[in-house]
């Protein structure tokens, strides 16, 4: 066994173990609040009370029995999640001791190891500008944990981003009502809001049809440049370098507001589809942005 691969491993042991808690005591609870199944089962009849909808009133079985009854109903439970991650190049940058790419697989996997305590399935898609690698959903612990090796195994073939063409993949292959959690730092190769253009038409398609979740995976040190003389800078995506003066006040005010600026596009574009959106920062820790996203949501949909 190669040292990368025995790296590869201890890595998926570490986020196995890092998130297997959280998602049995943080998420358990609010899972199912927050992501439901298909719709609603017929279950039984009971007796009327008082405070139960008139419109539950089962009529047939009324009129047979003399007495009010209505039906009860249960949720179908079971849920398809399909994660979407964006593997491509920018996803390498990290300023802690962990890459975006790490913390989107820590992510992952726990909403993998949670979806696994509900019984439901999960899939993958890896894509950069194309379609790296797309797993069907399946469930079992051991699933998971492939899902896990196959987002910190992937070696792209390609280093940009095209968030439209995985979102078109998305629905000409999923058929059934599924959860699409979008996993992403949704920066694009080229000028700020690159990663947006175009977007509205395939995300209104995915979101007519699937319950559509943003996971925005970024690092606040790329939102503003130091003030260390001239500096080389390579675009992950693009390859294309360029020389930055970042002692001038100017040049740093001027990137700084581009990267606002692209946020705030992004807010934008999310906002006007309805898509409820975690904006993480990757160099804090990200468990209490993702508790206070279940719990908005939570509310949101009692």
């Amino acid at each position: 066994m190669d040292n990368e691969v025995r790296q590869m491993l201890r890595k998926v042991r570490r986020i196995d173990i890092a998130t297997r808690r959280a998602a049995n005591d943080t998420f358990a609870g609010r899972f199912q609040s927050v992501f439901r199944g298909r719709g609603m089962d017929f279950d039984e009849v009971r007796p009327y009370v008082p405070g139960d909808e008139v419109r539950t009133i089962d009529w047939n079985v009324t009129a047979r029995a003399g007495a009010p009854f209505v039906k009860k109903y249960r949720e179908e439970r079971e849920v398809t999640i399909l994660l979407a991650i964006d593997v491509s190049a920018s996803g390498d940058f990290g300023s802690t001791e962990r890459t975006k790419r790490e913390i989107e697989a820590e992510i992952a996997c726990l909403l993998a190891l949670t979806a696994v305590r509900n019984n439901d399935r999960i899939g993958l898609i890896l894509y950069s500008d194309c379609i790296e690698t797309y797993v069907e959903p399946k469930k079992g612990r051991t699933h998971v944990l492939r899902l896990v090796r196959e987002i910190l195994a992937c070696k792209p073939r390609h280093r940009g981003t095209e968030l439209a063409q995985a979102l078109d993949f998305i629905d000409r292959i999923t058929k059934r009502r599924a959860i699409v959690v979008l996993i992403s730092d949704f920066k694009g190769g080229g000028d700020p809001g690159a990663a947006t253009t175009g977007l509205d038409r395939a995300l209104q398609a995915v979101r007519r049809k699937h319950d559509l979740v943003a996971m925005c995976v970024q690092d606040r040190h790329e939102q503003t440049l130091p003030d260390v003389g001239l500096l080389t800078l390579e675009d992950a995506e693009s390859g294309e370098i360029i020389e930055v003066d970042t002692g001038s006040a100017k040049v740093r005010q001027r990137y700084a507001a581009a990267a606002t600026e692209e946020r705030a596009q992004l807010r934008k574009t999310f906002r006007k589809q309805g898509i409820d959106t975690a904006e993480i920062d990757a160099s804090v820790p990200y468990m209490p942005t993702l508790v206070e996203f279940f719990r908005s949501r939570g509310r949101r949909r009692r």
